[in-house]
């Protein structure tokens, strides 16, 4: 689905990362782990077009994503749901016009979607709030909001930034289980976090993968996690 072969990247003159190389199988669940500015961010960004590597590939799908125009990528990133660690939202829209987005983009008749908009919203727990402006959401409901607006394109890919790093613990376990629900309707799940207690919770639960990326390299979590 996803693969990273011997990929680099470098920012501002030094090196982020180096020499990682991963893959993401179809149905898989992954936590990316490590410091801040460790490049987490930066290696989401690499799996979805986002950024080219500086050295290695990165393929998609089976495409190579350093070949692909504008229009390829973009195609690319219907089967990609990324939840971004700052939400995002339009601020003048209100919450359902926000979530439905991606189907504006792209074209898709609405009229035909909206039953599937009333379900993913009552799903997430927001049928209420669809109403509501983005900046009268708690931070719960912007990222349960983020997480529906990733997945209304029903991507085979959801990668996830950091989703319940401004959110309590109650939260957080909410929105792990509708990243474990994904996953067990077989969609590939890549969640970045630093919240280990949060990856020992949901390793309790499914068979999930720990990368952390430690020295710019991408290395495998071992049973201290």
């Amino acid at each position: 689905m996803i693969e990273l072969e011997h990929v680099g990247y470098s920012y501002g003159g030094g090196a982020l990362l180096s020499d990682v190389s991963v893959r993401l199988a179809p149905g898989s669940f992954h936590f990316l782990t490590g410091p801040s500015g460790a490049g987490k961010t930066t290696l989401l960004k690499l799996c979805y077009g986002a950024l080219v590597p500086t050295s290695g590939r990165v393929q998609a799908f089976d495409l190579d994503v350093s070949t692909l125009d504008r229009d390829q990528v973009a195609m690319m990133r219907r089967r990609i749901g990324v939840v971004h660690q700052d939400c995002r939202f339009l601020d003048h829209l209100p919450l359902a016009d926000n979530i439905a987005l991606p189907l504006t983009v792209s074209g898709r008749d609405m009229g035909a979607e909206n039953s599937n908009l009333g379900e993913l919203m009552n799903w997430v727990g927001l049928s209420e709030r669809a109403d509501a402006l983005p900046p009268e959401l708690s931070g719960g409901e912007r990222q349960r909001a983020a997480l529906a607006r990733a997945v209304i394109m029903s991507p085979d890919l959801i990668l996830a930034d950091e989703p319940t790093g401004n959110v309590d613990w109650e939260m957080s376990q909410r929105l792990l289980r509708l990243l474990l629900e994904l996953n067990k309707m077989g969609k590939t799940v890549l969640i970045a976090s630093h919240d280990l207690a949060l990856i020992r919770a949901a390793k309790s639960q499914v068979q999930a993968r720990v990368l952390r990326i430690s020295d710019k390299t991408l290395q495998l979590a071992g049973a201290d996690l």
